[in-house]
């Protein structure tokens, strides 16, 4: 296609993409008809409304959050704009990797098709077999054109017995835009590895990501979500568990306002024995926002000893807000401990009459309620305090807003 002329790329990279626009050529979009789509606002999608960016855009993303870092990274549309490694156990490359494409495997929609075949060199972190990273890694990805279309590509590899953090900060400006990001987290055999992802869009900006994750025998992932700006967000994100003893854990706090939409897509994959998992996803929706949570926990027929959890929980702030959450299990094995759970509901009166009984105005019960609601999801995100105050203090601009829009009503 002509697009691919527009875009510089090293042979294994043109080479990448031309496969991938073949594999289009057999693919339509994806639609509300189908079922991991239902809900969503795909259909109102249209790609041609955006251009593709070309190049590293010419934008200074300012000094990065106040914290130690192992790595700070910085990506603008996609593009690596700087590389800054301070620790040098972590090793951050851009191009190919013999790991690449592997945790994903097939794409399992055109959009994931889309992102592979228009996304720039791939940023790869890894850390050696036994490392210990003792500070975060930090990602920058930033959206800078107006109307562009963005997508990052990040592969984490920690091989065997090694640790690291690693805090993904995606933010953009007022325009619109859309980000169709994939990360691979790759964690070998008694590895470990906690990946944040903080996500403050801006309100015209679509963002359809996925993350996609394998865990070896003994190893651990801790995956956080923070969904608070765009207008559509959809986060899928699949945790494999391959080895004996693999444990994962999925986490999010999430807000919607005005009319955002914000989509969430889980599975978690319990393929050997002695797995555990445990997913816990809280959000709030004001204004005439939506949320969707649709999760999966599949075990398989050899994955006996398994202990997999699901919760999520839901928040009405407002009348004309919309919250869906639909867990799912799929069991073959019945040696396992298996739950989920689901609530969508309004502010408990009796916590809120409870605080207004001992003198507190409603207003800021209402607000004490919301806070008290995050504070056990926020607690278990492994990100530096700096960035979890940061979260923090943007939940609380949203509860200013609904304030004030329930005054202004």
């Amino acid at each position: 296609p002509d697009i691919l002329a527009s875009l510089p790329a090293t042979p294994w990279l043109a080479a990448r993409r031309a496969a991938a626009f073949d594999r289009l050529s057999a693919r339509s979009l994806p639609s509300t008809d189908e079922e991991v789509w239902r809900y969503s606002r795909v259909d109102e999608l249209d790609l041609d409304a955006f251009t593709v960016v070309a190049a590293v855009p010419a934008y200074d993303a300012g000094p990065a959050p106040d914290a130690r870092w192992a790595a700070e990274i910085t990506l603008l549309d996609g593009w690596a704009q700087s590389v800054i490694v301070h620790d040098e156990a972590v090793s951050v490359t851009t191009g190919d990797d013999a790991a690449l494409g592997t945790v994903m495997g097939d794409a399992h929609d055109a959009l994931v098709e889309w992102s592979v075949a228009l996304a720039p060199e791939p940023v790869v972190i890894r850390i050696g077999r036994g490392a210990v990273v003792a500070d975060p890694i930090l990602v920058r990805t930033v959206g800078v054109t107006p109307d562009g279309l963005a997508a990052p590509r990040i592969l984490v590899v920690v091989e065997e017995g090694a640790q690291a953090s690693v805090v993904e900060h995606q933010s953009s400006g007022e325009a619109s835009g859309l980000v169709l990001s994939l990360v691979e987290l790759d964690v070998a055999d008694r590895a470990r590895l906690s990946y944040t992802s903080a996500q403050q869009h801006g309100p015209q900006v679509w963002q359809i990501a996925n993350q996609v994750a394998r865990v070896g025998q003994e190893g651990s992932l801790t995956s956080a979500l923070v969904a608070l700006g765009g207008d559509y967000t959809r986060v899928r994100t699949d945790c494999r568990l391959e080895g004996r003893g693999a444990s994962g854990d999925l986490l999010a706090a999430y807000f919607g306002e005005r009319d955002q939409t914000l989509d969430f897509r889980t599975f978690q994959d319990h393929m050997a024995p002695d797995t555990t998992s445990d997913l816990l996803f809280k959000g709030a929706v004001g204004g005439r926002s939506r949320s969707i949570y649709t999760g999966l926990i599949t075990v398989r027929p050899n994955a006996r000893g398994t202990d997999a959890h699901q919760t999520n929980r839901n928040l009405k702030l407002s009348e004309e807000a919309w919250a869906e959450s639909v867990p799912n299990l799929e069991i073959q094995n019945n040696d396992v401990r298996c739950s989920h759970a689901s609530t969508v509901g309004p502010i408990d009166e009796d916590q809120r009459f409870y605080l207004e009984s001992r003198g507190v105005p409603p207003e800021v019960a209402e607000r004490l309620v919301v806070s008290g609601f995050f504070a056990d999801v926020l607690a278990r995100m492994p990100a530096p305090a700096p960035v979890l105050a940061a979260v923090g203090a943007a939940i609380e601009e949203r509860l200013d807003r609904q304030a004030a829009s329930e005054v202004s009503a």
